[in-house]
């Protein structure tokens, strides 16, 4: 009821780590996430500092996900964010932030695509779908 929503835009960074688990399907990757800003200076756009989070999709997403996103591919990542503050047993202390995927998608905005609706109880778009009989 309290999460901390958040939509992010930028590029996948790494391949999808795509798994079954014993609870249903699970996907991970890094996303990068770099600000723009408008440098008066020099008039013109410029990047900022990247930030980078560990997105996690479960189930039908994860599926959907593994079989649709490729390293370098511009989204759009809408979820609940995470930030895992641990402690190593040397003392060192570090900081994470996870996005808990609900819906991802490719960014339109910089490129097209095409989308394919998968029908329950025929598989998943990485197995080969059947052929509709007309």
């Amino acid at each position: 009821m309290n999460d901390t929503l958040v939509t992010l835009v930028g590029n996948v960074a790494t391949r999808i780590d795509y798994r079954e688990a014993p609870t249903g399907a699970v996907a991970r990757f890094r996303f990068a996430v770099t600000s723009r800003f408008w440098d008066r200076q020099k008039e013109l756009w410029a990047d900022g500092p990247t930030s980078f989070y560990t997105v996690w999709a479960r189930r039908a997403l994860a599926v959907n996900l593994a079989g649709s996103v490729s390293v370098g591919e511009p989204l759009v990542v809408h979820g609940r964010r995470r930030v895992k503050d641990e402690e190593e047993e040397d003392g060192k202390r570090w900081f994470s932030a996870d996005v808990d995927a609900m819906a991802v998608g490719h960014d339109l905005s910089r490129g097209t695509s095409a989308f394919r609706r998968v029908v329950k109880g025929e598989g998943t778009l990485t197995a080969p779908q059947k052929a509709a009989v007309v």
